[in-house]
C-alpha cells in the first residue's frame, strides 16, 4: 500500500481557510436571503437562472447541472417555488419526457426583488475585500480548480 500523501504545514494551513471560507461566505448568503427574501440560496439560484433566459424557460437537466445540484434536489426545490407561485413546470412538447421548468411573472417579481439585497451581500462578503488584483486572481484559482472533473481514487 502507498503511503498516505499528508498535507505540509503550508498546505493545511491553506486548506483550513478554504474551509472556511466555504463554510461562511454560503452559510451568509443563505442567511441574507432567508431573512430578506424568504429564498434559500439554490432556491434564488433556479429564479436567478431562469430570469437570465429570453423565454424564462430551461429544461430541468439543463437547470440542475447549472445549479450544480442533483436532479432529485432541483425537483424538491423547484416544488417548493412552484407552491410559492414563481415557477411553473410543464412538459416539453417536442419531447413529452423532458419537463421544462418555467419563470411566471411573479417570479420574476421575487427575483428582481431580491437580486439587489443579494449583490449587496455578495459584494460585502467578497469583493469589498479584495483588490482588482486579487479578485482577477480568485477568478483564476476558481477556473483552475473548476476546470475538468477530478475523481478521487483511494
Amino acid at each position: 500500500m502507498d503511503e498516505p500523501r499528508w498535507l505540509t504545514a503550508e498546505q493545511q494551513h491553506t486548506w483550513r481557510r478554504f474551509i472556511e471560507v466555504l463554510v461562511r461566505v454560503p452559510a451568509a448568503l443563505e442567511a441574507q436571503l432567508q431573512r430578506d427574501a424568504g429564498l434559500t440560496h439554490m432556491g434564488y439560484l433556479v429564479l436567478m437562472t431562469l430570469s437570465e433566459r429570453p423565454d424564462r424557460r430551461m429544461a430541468m437537466s439543463k437547470l440542475a447541472k447549472l445549479a450544480c445540484a442533483s436532479l432529485s434536489r432541483l425537483s424538491h426545490v423547484v416544488a417548493r417555488l412552484e407552491e410559492r407561485g414563481w415557477v411553473r413546470r410543464e412538459r416539453d412538447q417536442a419531447d413529452g419526457r423532458v419537463q421544462i421548468a418555467v419563470l411566471t411573472d411573479a417570479g420574476w417579481d421575487k427575483v428582481v426583488a431580491s437580486a439587489p439585497g443579494h449583490a449587496e451581500a455578495v459584494q460585502q462578503l467578497v469583493f469589498d475585500r479584495l483588490t482588482p488584483a486579487q479578485m482577477r486572481q480568485l477568478a483564476k484559482l476558481a477556473e483552475a480548480l473548476l476546470e475538468k472533473p477530478v475523481e478521487v481514487r483511494p
